[in-house]
């Protein structure tokens, strides 16, 4: 693979990195619209920002993209804010800091409120391509026939957040089979202990959800798993990576050992 020039956290990174997750979280609401039909699951895009319902209280009921590839004008809100209203859901807007101080100035105008802080992280794929880390597991995608399995892995990967874990109970075997989604599981020997799951779009993969069961931590699974995610998106095409986390989390400092580096730290915002 040719290598890409340096990369520079300017807009067009953020349109890149922001639209690759809002396309995964897009594909994940169409397999939750084609499996479970009666919650209603659905998206639209308005001026660029696509707008998610996954029903009621999910983290994947809010925006992506506002203010990145149109500026955010009343008439915008009005029509996002209608869409999750019609469906008796709270407004969340996941706010890049390059879509500048004219949109959090709207935001504030309209009575929002900030939420959540989440780091987003890159890496160009050309510098993950190393050997694998020498450790006693193997790491795959997961067949069809095995999503159920690796949905239960998950789950008990959080199994320790009651509100990560009920969500992880509906969404999981949803996550497994939505489009452009590849699911992994790591084993040792025969047996499950973590999980993740790989989105790509755009030459961007996004690296997500990985956990590990409570009785395997600290033995180097996650380390693992990324590699492998890694090397598989470097081989689909892809040269960009990401990843998404809670600020200064162990999550975020694991990733960092691992080449990512910090674009910005974005702000959620929640409606009145």
């Amino acid at each position: 693979m040719s290598a890409e020039p340096t990369l520079v956290v300017d807009l067009a990174l953020s349109r890149r990195l922001e639209r690759a997750e809002a396309h995964a979280n897009a594909r994940f609401v169409e397999s939750r619209a084609r499996l479970v039909p009666s919650v209603g699951a659905c998206w639209t895009d308005v001026g660029g920002t696509y707008a998610m319902f996954d029903g009621v209280g999910s983290p994947l009921t809010q925006t992506f993209g506002l203010g990145l590839f149109e500026p955010v004008t009343p008439w915008m809100l009005d029509a996002i804010e209608s869409f999750f209203r019609e469906r008796q859901a709270e407004v969340f807007h996941e706010v890049s800091p390059l879509a500048g101080a004219d949109t959090l100035t709207v935001l504030n105008a309209r009575g929002y409120q900030p939420c959540e802080l989440t780091t987003v992280l890159f890496q160009p794929l050309e510098f993950s391509a190393r050997p694998a880390p020498d450790t006693p597991f193997i790491v795959r995608t997961v067949a069809v026939e095995e999503r159920e399995v690796w949905a239960r892995t998950a789950f008990d990967g959080w199994s320790e957040f009651p509100e990560v874990r009920e969500f992880m109970a509906a969404f999981g075997p949803t996550a497994a089979g939505a489009e452009d989604a590849y699911p992994f599981i790591a084993l040792e020997g025969e047996v499950p202990i973590a999980s993740g799951s790989l989105s790509l779009h755009g030459g961007v993969a996004l690296l997500s959800g990985a956990s590990t069961i409570p009785g395997a931590r600290g033995r180097g699974a996650q380390r693992a798993l990324l590699a492998a995610r890694l090397r598989f998106a470097a081989e689909q095409g892809c040269s960009l990576a990401m990843m998404c986390a809670a600020p200064g989390s162990a999550s975020q400092r694991n990733a960092e050992r691992s080449g990512f580096r910090i674009a910005y730290t974005r702000t959620k915002w929640r409606g009145r």
